[in-house]
């Protein structure tokens, strides 16, 4: 039975994750890549163990969120300011796209609320060639209309999420021709409300369950709103609902000068798309999904896969300093390659293994 409306580990930030809690049996890393490749399972059907954060790891998040914050903080204050003015009074209903959506929608409607916004966030599912969770937009349709629904995500990076987002919604019905995806960064330039097209280190991308209300990354359940795994065991780790009131504090106290992002976005799904093609050219590789441009995603990918390449644009910028000790760790190789990378500070290149 479907537990509708748990709010996960946030205590004060409203949020309703519209997922099934799961117990379900974890499949290691390699096994994982090698079931995804072979096509025997889809990515979503398994899960990873996810462990503790290390030192060394919790070291480097608490630099990028000492130097981020002020900036995160005064980009989502920009956007909560576009968001009221382009709802002109009606309620504002934030969906954020499990995981990487929560930290910036809890930060969001904190925003929101603070501005007296009248404001509802839902965590919902969305499945790259599977879509969006149908019974979890059931739910909220039939709650909200359907124009007030503005779907949130961390960053862009290819921009596979957003267009399986446009392709879910057009099937449904009802929805502006171009989804209201808003994000805090857009290096591909494929969302449509963002604070900036910068690739940087923003603060909770490199950081999993601890930051996302303890929950995992989304399951696939076709009769079913899609899953999840609760991670119990990383509460002592938890840094969800302190970020929130971290962001909220750095709001008064931020001196980070904001400016309206200027990058034609036609440009850069141009040069995201001819770099991704370049890519699987030279390195031989079968899928685009196994490219993961991106210094957030690029990281995860180290984390959560199994990695071939790990290239940087630049081996001395401090937002690739995590990436470059997690590839130390694992002894994966790391190639400095400059403006190949285009608008991108990092891509992961996932290993074939099948």
């Amino acid at each position: 039975m479907s537990q509708i409306g748990f709010s996960g580990s946030y205590t004060t930030t409203p949020v309703s994750f519209l997922l099934n809690p799961l117990e379900m049996e974890m499949t290691s890393v390699d096994k994982k890549e090698e079931l995804i490749q072979s096509g025997q399972k889809h990515y979503s059907e398994m899960l990873s163990k996810e462990s503790a954060p290390s030192a060394a790891h919790l070291d480097i998040f608490q630099k990028a969120h000492s130097v981020g914050a002020p900036r995160m903080a005064a980009e989502v204050e920009q956007l909560a300011d576009k968001l009221i003015s382009h709802a002109a009074g009606k309620e504002i209903v934030l969906a954020s796209l499990v995981r990487a959506g929560l930290p910036m929608s809890a930060c969001l409607t904190d925003a929101l609320l603070r501005r007296g916004a009248d404001v509802s966030h839902y965590g919902i599912s969305i499945i790259r060639d599977r879509g969006l969770d149908a019974f979890a937009m059931d739910y909220i349709e039939s709650r909200h209309d359907k124009s007030n629904i503005y779907f949130v995500d961390g960053w862009t990076g290819k921009g596979a999420i957003s267009n399986e987002l446009k392709r879910s919604l057009d099937a449904r019905g009802g929805y502006p021709e171009r989804p209201q995806l808003v994000v805090l960064a857009d290096p591909c330039g494929k969302a449509w409300m963002t604070a900036s097209y910068d690739d940087w280190l923003i603060p909770f991308g490199i950081m999993g369950a601890p930051i996302s209300g303890l929950v995992s990354r989304s399951v696939w359940q076709e009769n079913n709103f899609h899953g999840c795994v609760i991670y119990d065991e990383l509460r002592e780790f938890d840094y969800s609902q302190q970020f929130v009131d971290d962001i909220s504090k750095h709001v008064e106290t931020t001196s980070y000068e904001l400016s309206e992002p200027t990058i034609d976005p036609a440009s850069l799904k141009s040069m995201c798309d001819n770099m991704v093609t370049d890519l699987a050219e030279k390195y031989n590789v079968d899928s685009i999904n196994r490219i993961k441009p991106g210094v957030a995603e690029a990281t995860r990918a180290v984390m959560r896969r199994v990695p071939e390449h790990v290239l940087i644009k630049d081996i001395n910028d401090p937002d690739v300093a995590l990436l470059l000790h997690l590839t130390e760790k694992a002894g994966i190789a790391v190639k400095e390659v400059g403006d190949e990378l285009g608008n991108f500070k990092a891509v992961t290149i996932i290993k074939k293994v099948s």
